[in-house]
């Protein structure tokens, strides 16, 4: 089972979305490829910004800083819920693109066999756990290589990666193709090319779509006559049966 993710390290439901799915993945025992993608929450943001996040979400959505601050306080309760430790105060302000960039990094050193399997998915809940629990500053080129080689990328591709403009247009590919899903925010799941999950839903909806998903992908009843077997009359790759 392949599963894709539309995500951003800074959104606080995509690190809960990641915890749910994770945990139905856990209690319906199935196996998955994730695959994590980039989508950016807001392209324009800088890593200078003088506002702590309570400011930043007030401002955005014409509420004030304290809507701002219960907002942060809610969120942080749910993420609770689901075994996450938030510290919004201390978020530091963050443009994600290098972020992305860095995690098709991790995509394809592991698609090509040069470090693990699971290196993507590990720098991703790194960088998760470093903007809400650690309040590091994930635009930071520094902070990425130190979080990227803690993972197990070598830290020069990492540095060639954030010296120039490599999977630039891989980020804004992805962006589209949540877009052409029909995804205005994240996280946004997409199980086996076929079953979307918009949002961190329940564990119980992750379940519904993966139980979904499997009964899609058992192989068919095949019906033959009395005696017969599945090899009679048919071509293989050995020939055909006379």
């Amino acid at each position: 089972m392949r599963i894709d993710v539309w995500s951003d390290v800074v959104c606080p439901w995509c690190y809960i979305g990641k915890r749910r799915l994770e945990e139905a993945l856990a209690t319906s025992g199935d196996e998955a490829t994730v695959v994590w993608h980039s989508f950016q929450l807001d392209p324009s943001s800088t890593n200078d910004d003088p506002r702590d996040l309570a400011t930043r979400l007030g401002e955005k959505y014409g509420r004030g800083r304290e809507w701002g601050l219960q907002a942060n306080a809610q969120v942080t309760e749910v993420a609770a819920e689901d075994g996450l430790e938030y510290h919004l105060e201390k978020a530091k302000p963050a443009n994600t693109v290098d972020a992305h960039r860095v995690l098709h990094l991790a995509r394809e050193l592991a698609e090509s066999g040069e470090v693990p399997a699971d290196t993507q998915g590990r720098l991703k809940e790194r960088l998760l756990k470093a903007y809400f629990t650690d309040g590091l500053p994930v635009g930071d080129h520094a902070t990425l290589t130190d979080l990227a080689t803690e993972v197990g990328l070598p830290a020069e591709r990492v540095r060639e990666v954030l010296a120039g403009t490599t999977y630039t247009d891989e980020v804004a590919a992805d962006q589209a193709q949540a877009l052409a899903y029909g995804a205005n925010g994240v996280p946004f799941f997409v199980i086996d090319e076929k079953y979307g999950v918009s949002g961190a839903q329940p564990v119980e909806v992750f379940q519904e779509a993966l139980r979904r998903a499997n009964a899609d992908r058992k192989p068919v009843t095949l019906i033959t006559a009395p005696g017969a077997t599945d090899g009679d009359a048919a071509c293989g790759p050995d020939g055909c049966p006379i």
